[in-house]
């Protein structure tokens, strides 16, 4: 019996040691002490109640507000605690006091490892997803990453027309990109790049704005799912008016491309005309969606993935699948002509 319990005791003791020596994949973290600290101001304004120094000193040092504004000065923005009072004391936000809290209260409920394995479905296997993940009370009403690099967080405006599921859709987006670069692209590939002439550097490090494209099905879950099934109707709307223009976006793109190649862009203008097709939810995320979809559907998940690790063959791949789609399509998708195609030079 001694024997017995001593070797179940060993058992539980490598399962410790196994368990401590590959940590887990995902450290998502939800950081509300920013909204907290605004919601209880707010909370005071509803009932009329002063509002005292150390109520603004509770969000001027909550962390989400720290890093919000470490942010906001790494853009060049104006970001001040004074700006900040004005804000929250406007009659706009505390109507909306209610709707913040109980908008909060949903996303608390959110399994945070569950939408960072969606992300982790669409990247490889080595990828890792550490984040902390900021709801945040904010003038402006966008939602986006930062410091990657160092300590990556994720900021996610509390906004009460998004539903839980929109939040989970927009998370996970946002978690694709966090972890793709733990492991994209791939050592090898980064330094094949660096050896290429400067202007197909440049390019390729555009191509990466497709990666928007493949946070978006990442985080719709496949490429059976619109990548909208989940929002509103006016989103849906716009993005289903704008894929209907995909061979024209993916042209648009293409004359970007040839102009980097060629010399025409250098400079600032690369970099102005570059910006210009994120948009609301231009052609990175339109045209990298339909050519992510379309090679999964043709050559499956792993080699999309490869594709994402590895942009020198996004477009050459996507080529080939988009050929035997348009074999069998009523209205055939367009090619990258051979000019942007370096990896068959």
């Amino acid at each position: 019996m001694l024997q017995m319990k001593l070797s179940i005791a060993f058992c539980v003791l490598l399962m410790i040691l196994a368990q401590g020596s590959s940590p887990s994949a995902v450290n998502v973290r939800l950081v509300t002490d920013e909204a907290d600290a605004a919601l209880a101001i707010l909370a005071k304004r509803k009932l009329n109640q002063p509002i005292v120094d150390a109520d603004w000193q509770r969000v001027f040092q909550s962390e989400g507000y720290v890093r919000l504004k470490q942010r906001e000065t790494s853009m060049q923005r104006s970001f001040e605690d004074a700006d900040f009072k004005a804000f929250m004391l406007s009659e706009h936000l505390v109507s909306k006091a209610t709707a913040l809290e109980d908008t909060l209260a949903r996303w608390r409920r959110t399994d945070m490892t569950h939408v960072a394995q969606r992300a982790l479905a669409y990247l490889p296997k080595d990828a890792t997803i550490r984040a902390k993940i900021y709801p945040v009370i904010k003038p402006r009403e966008n939602s986006f990453v930062f410091d990657t690099g160092g300590d990556p967080a994720i900021f996610l405006y509390i906004d009460p027309s998004k539903s839980a599921l929109k939040f989970e859709n927009t998370l996970a987006h946002e978690l694709h990109h966090i972890g793709y670069g733990t492991s994209c692209p791939r050592k090898d590939v980064a330094e094949a790049i660096a050896k290429l002439p400067e202007r197909e550097q440049t390019m390729l490090k555009w191509v990466g704005g497709f990666g928007e494209g493949f946070a978006m099905l990442a985080a719709a879950g496949g490429p059976d799912v619109h990548p909208h099934a989940v929002s509103d109707a006016d989103e849906r709307a716009r993005w289903d008016g704008d894929m209907t223009n995909f061979n024209g976006n993916l042209r648009k793109v293409e004359t970007f491309f040839t102009e980097i190649l060629e010399g025409k862009l250098t400079g600032k203008d690369v970099d102005q005309k570059g910006f210009s097709f994120f948009g609301v939810q231009g052609p990175w995320y339109t045209v990298g969606w339909k050519m992510a979809v379309v090679i999964e559907k043709t050559y499956g998940r792993a080699k999309l993935i490869d594709c994402i690790c590895d942009q020198r063959s996004l477009l050459a791949t996507y080529n080939r699948a988009a050929a035997e789609h348009n074999r069998k399509a009523r209205e055939p998708l367009a090619l990258w002509s051979k000019a942007v195609l370096l990896q068959s030079k």
